[in-house]
């Protein structure tokens, strides 16, 4: 009842109410939310500190930013500022000035996030030369991916490409990334409202700053080699990952393209099966058969280790004939 309470006075005020309903719609700064609502940053940010306070809305600092959302659905405050935001008639003049608005500002992000991929986007395409097609990686990607897990986890998520994929199996899906530019790309590919349950953050992968045992999948795609320590990066997937959770790695075997490491800042030139095994074996994941996808001069290796309590039923990756 307290909580109930709680909620609706942090609610009952008719700029907050529409703050509710902006954070509804997926992650807003302050400097947005300025621009959206017309008021002050000192005054939104009382009204957002309040609503924070009731357990309403999230704050997740990501540098000099700071961005909010709606509390996570699995939490009663969660669950209360969606049907609160829910009630909203769609055909309330400012609610519907608010929402043109945002999208104004999405806009504007998924501009300034085209503009650095198309800046970046030479680099990539060059890499891509060198390996298989990412189709076929994808599609053997699926086929070893659970039917549904509640929570997802994925590390160094770059332009979210990975939660995009396996958003209509997942109840929630994070991503967390070392570089605001690429945040900034995730994001503006995962607007939709049909990604509404997929979230990126600013991340260390050597420290997540998650909940032990929280995730039932994480994966870590092409990212490994980027690492100075990537055993640890290991072990913290082990950590997150929950009784019966699966680990998914996917990165290239091992290699003599030096120019990788010179021009694209690669830590390793791919890995061999024993490594990622032993690794596995140290975070205490059982290790199955890695998957080898043949490219030129590139293959790339994709290995999946479940933590010890393992669900027999769910497939084994498989290569998908393409």
């Amino acid at each position: 009842m307290e909580m109930l309470l709680t909620s609706l006075r942090a609610a009952a005020e008719s700029t907050r109410l529409r703050l509710l309903a902006i954070c509804a719609e997926g992650d807003v700064t302050v400097t947005e939310l300025t621009r959206i609502l017309g008021q002050s940053q000192p005054r939104i940010s009382r009204h957002l500190k309040l609503l924070c306070e009731a357990g309403l809305v999230d704050r997740y600092p990501e540098g000099s930013w700071v961005f909010y959302r709606l509390a996570d659905s699995r939490t009663r405050g969660g669950q209360i500022a969606r049907d609160l935001a829910a009630m909203i008639p769609e055909d309330d003049e400012r609610r519907r000035r608010d929402l043109d608005a945002l999208q104004s500002e999405k806009d504007a992000r998924a501009e300034a996030a085209q503009t650095y991929f198309r800046a970046n986007a030479a680099e990539w395409d060059s890499l891509r030369s060198l390996h298989v097609d990412e189709r076929e990686v994808e599609a053997a990607l699926v086929a070893g991916f659970p039917e549904h897990c509640d929570d997802m986890l994925d590390i160094g998520t770059g332009t979210g490409r990975i939660l995009r994929l396996f958003a209509d199996r997942i109840d929630r899906g994070v991503g967390i990334d070392a570089s605001r530019d690429m945040l900034a790309v995730a994001r503006a590919a995962l607007q939709s409202p049909d990604m509404r349950h997929c979230v990126v953050r600013l991340g260390d992968m050597y420290h997540t700053e998650l909940d032990s045992a929280s995730f039932d999948v994480v994966t870590i795609h092409m990212v490994l080699h980027y690492a100075d320590r990537p055993s640890a990066v290991i072990d913290e997937a082990a950590r997150v990952l929950r009784p019966g959770g699966r680990l998914i790695v996917v990165d290239f075997a091992p290699h003599g393209l030096e120019a990788l490491r010179d021009d694209r800042a690669h830590r390793r030139l791919g890995f061999s099966d024993n490594e990622i095994a032993d690794w596995c074996r140290n975070a205490g994941l059982d290790v199955a058969p890695a998957m080898d996808l043949p490219g030129d001069p590139l293959t790339v290796k994709i290995w999946s280790a479940d933590t010890q309590i393992k669900f027999d039923s769910r497939p084994r990756l498989e290569r998908v004939a393409g």
